[in-house]
């Protein structure tokens, strides 16, 4: 009899492991799914600029204003929006975001001034994202603490990468119905999506995941919003995401303009025009350099990692601006690029819950995502109006260059051993 109770209880302890790496893969395909549903209105925005612009009467410079406040509002307000998701967990606030962000676009099909446009692609889309970003990602970088580059990487790919499904359709929706009806139509379809991927979202328990060596392992201490920015080192990683997203939303906000400045958006490669075949490949090399390079950085180091990675984007874009009436090389280097952007969005928060803990990791992540919004204002409105002045992209590119080259140097030579001096005061 004793033997049987003891079978039972081993079997049980065996199986309670599977049980949780089961249900940890399953909250990563529904935060996966969640964020896929809301990617399209950072990028797809690129082909709704000329649209809206011929709809509302208004130049570029200020139509990208919608554009910032949609990054801005996704950002500055994810602290808050951590908090309430740490307080009545992820479904809840998820599951509101996700719709949001699919009525945002319901609500601007209906726009007929900026101001309109503003308030529903700007803020009702930038507040819906903000909630279903920082919720996933906070989310997943405690499913899996032995893997925090990858999982962040994997969930961020959904939001890189969602818009490859949507690219080519809203593309060909707005040449065929218009810009109100693929508006609505694909607002619709995004909320539906993204509320039934969002019910199944569960907070991990701490004894589901006591196996993991990393967690068995792990002395960092975890620290709240206001302990961590006491730190240099948090200011730092701030300082580098601000220089890298101002970069990669240059690139992500003005790719159409300066497609059709530099000759390219008619031209036919491989078959396809070449500025949706360009928008397809970053989609994917966006989404894919994600988990790659988040699961690099968890067996070579985040700031190796950064370093390659970060460097790599600066020298594509020197290559793309020299070679920018090439339309093959406009659309395979444009991969190279957003491939050499996309992987900020694994790799900094992994190193943030690396070195703070992951009590806290979604509101800390939420402090350090507003470097993003501030990213956006630069990458922006200020960057059109920098070409504006300029007249030329020159002057802009070569801003976000300087800033990629900067950026690989301060990870390596910097926040490196800057990162090891903390935690290692952290865990005496």
């Amino acid at each position: 009899m004793n033997t049987r109770i003891h079978t039972l209880h081993d079997d049980a302890a065996t199986s309670a492991p599977a049980v949780a790496a089961y249900h940890r893969w399953l909250q990563l395909s529904l935060g996966l799914l969640c964020m896929m549903a809301i990617s399209s209105p950072q990028y797809v925005w690129t082909l709704l600029t000329k649209p809206l612009s011929a709809k509302l009467g208004v130049p570029l410079p200020e139509l990208q204003v919608t554009f910032s406040l949609l990054i801005i509002l996704q950002t500055f307000f994810s602290p808050f929006q951590g908090k309430l998701i740490d307080r009545f967990g992820p479904r809840l606030l998820i599951s509101l975001g996700t719709v949001m962000s699919g009525l945002s676009w319901v609500l601007a099909s209906m726009a007929t001034s900026t101001s309109m446009l503003y308030l529903t692609y700007g803020l009702v889309g930038g507040l819906g994202t903000g909630i279903v970003y920082v919720g996933v990602v906070g989310l997943m970088v405690r499913w899996f603490p032995d893997r925090r580059g990858f999982a962040a990487g994997t969930v961020a790919a959904g939001y890189g990468m969602g818009a490859i499904v949507t690219t080519f359709p809203v593309s060909a929706s707005l040449a065929t119905r218009g810009l109100d009806a693929t508006l609505w139509i694909y607002g619709i379809a995004f909320a539906v999506v993204g509320f039934v991927a969002s019910q199944g979202l569960r907070v991990p328990r701490d004894t589901a995941l006591t196996n993991t060596s990393a967690l068995a392992a792990s002395n960092v201490p975890n620290l709240r919003p206001l302990q961590i920015m006491k730190s240099p080192v948090f200011w730092l990683m701030f300082a580098m995401m601000t220089m890298m997203s101002t970069s990669g939303l240059m690139v992500t906000s003005q790719m159409a303009t300066f497609a059709a400045d530099f000759g390219v958006t008619k031209v036919i490669v491989l078959g396809m025009a070449a500025l949706p075949l360009a928008l397809t490949i970053d989609r994917f090399t966006n989404g894919l350099t994600r988990p790659l390079f988040g699961w690099v950085s968890d067996r070579f180091g985040r700031e190796n990692t950064m370093c390659f990675a970060f460097a790599l984007e600066g020298i594509a874009m020197a290559l793309w601006l020299l070679t920018r009436d090439n339309a093959l090389l406009f659309v395979l280097l444009s991969g190279v690029v957003f491939f050499g952007w996309g992987e900020i969005f694994s790799l900094f928060p992994s190193t943030l819950t690396d070195t703070f803990g992951t009590r806290h990791a979604t509101e800390n992540y939420g402090w350090l995502y507003i470097s993003q919004g501030i990213g956006s204002i630069f990458g922006g409105p200020l960057a059109a109006l920098l070409h504006q002045r300029a007249g030329s992209w020159v002057p802009v590119f070569s801003v976000a260059i300087t800033l990629d080259i900067v950026t690989a140097v301060l990870a390596l030579f910097v926040l490196k051993p800057m990162r090891a001096r903390f935690l290692k005061k952290a865990v005496a």
